[in-house]
């Protein structure tokens, strides 16, 4: 059984993370989809929140599941015995990060591969921070997320300081 871990801050999770999630769950036995709580990032939502929004959007996929996870990767990916860590590429910018990244990961634990899949090209534009601004900024969401992310964002947006009311 090949168990792959796609991994990510997920805040929050959009169409394009469920694009990598549903074609990886074609090729791997088990896709764990992991919800990072130590983000170094500004997150909107709490680990919590995102973890509830990851495994709402991944409901309908029998094998996949989400988790919330702190600390390395690595040592994550070993104790849940992953195989493979799972990335999304978007466009050239992401595999220099990715590349980097990997290259780390690879020097912490030689065994563990890291694989890439490009996200479909009608998500390439796609990721959370523009979800986040665009939706801060009165757009409508839907369709680039799920009904649930996409109500989440108006309730946590409409309840910030300044903005009763909207």
């Amino acid at each position: 059984m090949t168990t792959a871990l796609y991994m990510g801050t997920f805040d929050p999770i959009t169409n394009g993370h469920l694009d990598i999630a549903r074609r990886a769950a074609l090729l791997f036995d088990k896709v764990i989809v992991a919800v990072y709580a130590g983000s170094l990032k500004s997150v909107m939502f709490s680990t919590e929140e995102r973890l509830a929004l990851c495994q709402k959007a991944l409901a309908d996929i029998e094998n996949a599941e989400a988790v919330a996870f702190s600390g390395l990767v690595v040592n994550f990916a070993q104790s849940i015995h992953a195989d493979v860590m799972l990335r999304g590429l978007r466009a050239g910018a992401d595999f220099e990060q990715e590349f980097d990244m990997t290259l780390m990961n690879k020097k912490l634990a030689p065994h563990l591969e890291t694989v890439f899949l490009m996200t479909n090209i009608e998500w390439q534009f796609l990721s959370s921070s523009r979800i986040k601004e665009v939706a801060a900024l009165g757009a409508d969401v839907s369709g680039l997320v799920t009904p649930e992310v996409a109500e989440a964002l108006r309730a946590k947006l409409n309840n910030r300081p300044g903005r009763a009311g909207r």
